[in-house]
């Protein structure tokens, strides 16, 4: 029987309703708070991001490699829950939401025209190109999603074959065993549901962006405050009703439609657009990145502005340390059936090329289109946000009419994808009774946390734009990165004892 766990629920909701009730009360307090405690984590911890982030990359790497690779999850007898199609499916678009929409195009221009003045790139020039474009492997590949994978594997093993409850303090029983009690599991949840709350509420707001950017370029419906409220509370609706649906209807309905539409999107851009300029500019931001993929992990490149990493890359492992500790425990609850090895390629080797050929469709598209009219898609994108340049390039394609309604509705689906899983996940475990066999939690559990995500997000993007979105979400990855380094720790101990 499933029923409120008042321990895990009550804590975290009330210092999120008071965080809003501050910001609703006293906008310019809140926005210099939030702001204060943004750069104090910056100025001291990028380097621990920046470490434990490429650590984990190698740790994974280990881990594909050793013994430990090939325990089945859940034990030999243990049946899948998915095809292997469902399940990448669904880990995909569970974990890059509208990120790669709203960031695929627009990121590149900023680093096209706003290279690191300490690297002496002069702006828009063929190595500013590919700066942009390495840049954007680095973000978008390899390390984000090694850190999915680390936490969901951790998970998907403790849950199922060592029988741990469902969850966040679940994860360290590896590392501290026996005293991994009731008491570190709950303060655990607590924190890592007001972290993903952060998180959530700044992907969103993106979402909201890109969303209304799209009816005020198709409908002409001109953005305001009431606007992006209604955007909210539309998405928060779908993916309520998504996720109270269950694992099985849902979710696993809107990732298959959002899969194919993302796949038709990426095929569209790369036949219409400058085909043979996205496959040099790819090329050439894979040559630049690979070779440099460590130094710019930890911030080694010979005169590369801290600044700039702080705002760009440390940002970037920000938002996905923020989403991490919930989304591992859906990840986690999809590994079931499936060896150690097979986890690592749906979550992390699989994800990564989808990400490569993303970034390189059209993020080379932003760049060459950009180059080629003097500039027009930054011009825009200073104008009218950042939200508006993916509508600009759809514009200059084919098919325009029909490609801009479409593209708006991807969005949509994105984020209540993503966003429908970690709801789940989210009311799971403020949830009595959750085990292996009943996965679904109240629907009521799921309402209150859906209610509270949409109203942060529509506060932050409505008072503070993309540097609330920047701020908020290093905010949501701060207390989540000790917990992925403590999850490391414990996957260090297991590859060490475990015995083949």
């Amino acid at each position: 029987m499933q029923r409120l766990n008042p321990i895990k629920f009550w804590p975290p909701v009330i210092l999120l309703v008071a965080t809003l009730l501050f910001s609703l009360y006293d906008r310019d307090a809140f926005l210099a708070a939030t702001k204060t405690a943004n750069s104090w984590i910056l100025d001291n911890f990028s380097w621990l991001f920046s470490w434990s982030v490429l650590l984990i990359v190698f740790l994974i790497l280990v881990i594909y490699f050793s013994p430990f690779g090939k325990i089945i999850i859940g034990g030999k007898d243990a049946r899948p829950l998915l095809t292997k199609w469902k399940w990448f499916s669904i880990t995909l678009c569970t974990t890059i939401a509208t990120g790669i929409l709203f960031w695929g195009t627009a990121e590149p221009l900023f680093h096209f025209h706003e290279p690191p003045q300490s690297l002496g790139i002069e702006p828009g020039s063929m190595q500013a190109k590919a700066f942009a474009m390495s840049t954007m492997f680095m973000h978008w590949t390899i390390s984000p999603y090694a850190i999915y994978t680390l936490a969901g594997l951790m998970f998907s093993y403790c849950f199922y074959n060592l029988n741990r409850p469902f969850e966040v303090g679940s994860t360290l029983f590896p590392l501290i065993g026996a005293s991994s009690n009731r008491t570190i599991g709950d303060i655990a949840d607590i924190i890592c549901l007001y972290g993903l709350v952060a998180g959530m509420a700044a992907s969103l707001g993106t979402g909201i962006l890109t969303i209304s950017a799209g009816l005020n370029i198709t409908l002409g419906i001109l953005s305001s405050n009431f606007v992006l409220l209604t955007i909210a509370l539309a998405v928060v609706a779908t993916f309520i009703i998504s996720a109270s649906s269950g694992l099985m209807k849902g979710i696993r309905l809107l990732s298959d439609y959002n899969m194919r539409a993302f796949a038709l999107l990426a095929v569209f851009f790369f036949a219409f657009g400058p085909t043979m300029d996205i496959m040099h500019i790819g090329t050439t931001g894979l040559a630049q990145y690979v070779p440099n993929f460590i130094p710019r992990s930890i911030n080694w490149t010979e005169g590369l502005d801290s600044s700039w990493f702080q705002s760009w890359t440390i940002f970037n492992w920000a938002v996905w340390l923020a989403w991490t500790p919930i989304t591992a425990l859906f990840l986690g609850r999809l590994g079931r059936g499936y060896s150690v090895r097979a986890f690592i390629q749906m979550n992390l080797i699989f994800p990564s090329i989808f990400g490569a050929l993303w970034m390189m469709t059209f993020s080379g598209t932003a760049l060459q289109f950009d180059e080629l009219s003097d500039a027009s898609l930054y011009s825009t994108m200073t104008q009218s946000g950042p939200e508006s340049v993916i509508y600009s390039i759809i514009d200059e394609l084919p098919l325009s009419q029909v490609v801009g309604p479409a593209f708006l509705l991807v969005t949509f689906i994105s984020y209540v994808t993503a966003a429908d899983s970690n709801t789940s996940a989210m009311s799971n475990i403020c949830t009595r009774g959750i085990t292996t066999v009943n996965q679904e939690s109240p629907t009521f559990i799921k309402i209150t946390w859906g209610i509270i995500i949409g109203v942060l997000a529509w506060v932050v993007i409505s008072y503070a734009g993309i540097d609330g979105i920047k701020m908020i979400s290093v905010l949501g990855g701060f207390p989540a990165l000790f917990l992925v380094i403590l999850i490391a720790l414990g996957a260090i101990k297991i590859v060490i004892t475990h015995k083949s």
